[in-house]
């Protein structure tokens, strides 16, 4: 069994900052699957296809070459770390990562990422459901409306009412998707982050974690 620490949960729960120290802690390797979906959406939208043309996003996903170099997102080449995390991508994202061949071509580049690492921390929302379901271990991370709202609002800025219902929508359009749907893998560790520090949750995982190498190997 690789070495896979999976962390699933809504938008603005802490899943990056999160996954990015918990990878610190076990010198595991980092991997953002929503980034590559918001890569799938910056090339739509840099070439003019619409998130709404299946068939074209498709393409795109089929085709996009994503790679990472630390916490840095490159798409063909290019270093777009910044860019994804746009307003105007955000706004979309959802609409494609809703899209089964999206999801298809992205779920095969996550897996063969973690073979050719030999393990990772991987965060998402179908990381431990759909993705690697035989993960070393399941983390759902989640907090209360106003805290992930509030959270976002520290980290880019801008009106808490109107980042409250992107997140209420973005939840919304993630659990009732079709294709793998945002839920908690039925053998999930739920976390909730509301009122804990960035250091009590990384601790609380890495302590799931050590628990379960040492029950595995005795």
């Amino acid at each position: 069994m690789l070495a896979v620490i999976a962390i699933d949960g809504p938008a603005g729960a802490g899943k990056s900052t999160v996954a990015k120290l918990v990878a610190e802690a076990t010198g595991l390797p980092y991997l953002d699957t929503g980034a590559m979906y918001r890569c799938v959406a910056l090339l739509s939208t840099r070439t003019g296809i619409d998130s709404s043309n299946e068939s074209g996003v498709a393409a795109i996903a089929e085709s996009i070459d994503i790679t990472f170099k630390g916490v840095q997102c490159w798409m063909n080449g290019e270093d777009v770390s910044q860019e994804i995390r746009s307003a105007e991508i955000a706004s979309i994202v959802s609409i494609i990562a809703a899209q089964s061949p999206v999801r298809t071509a992205m779920r095969t580049q996550q897996q063969r990422w973690i073979q050719q690492q030999g393990g990772g921390v991987v965060e998402g929302r179908d990381i431990g459901t759909v993705v690697f379901p035989n993960a070393e271990l399941k983390v759902f991370l989640t907090a209360s409306p106003e805290e992930r709202a509030s959270r976002r609002v520290d980290q880019s800025g801008g009106d808490l009412k109107e980042i409250a219902f992107n997140i209420a929508e973005r939840d919304r359009i993630d659990s009732e998707r079709v294709d793998s749907p945002l839920r908690p893998a039925s053998d999930a560790v739920m976390v909730d982050s509301t009122g804990l520090s960035i250091t009590e949750v990384v601790d609380v995982i890495v302590d799931h974690f050590t628990h379960s190498l040492e029950k595995r190997h005795g």
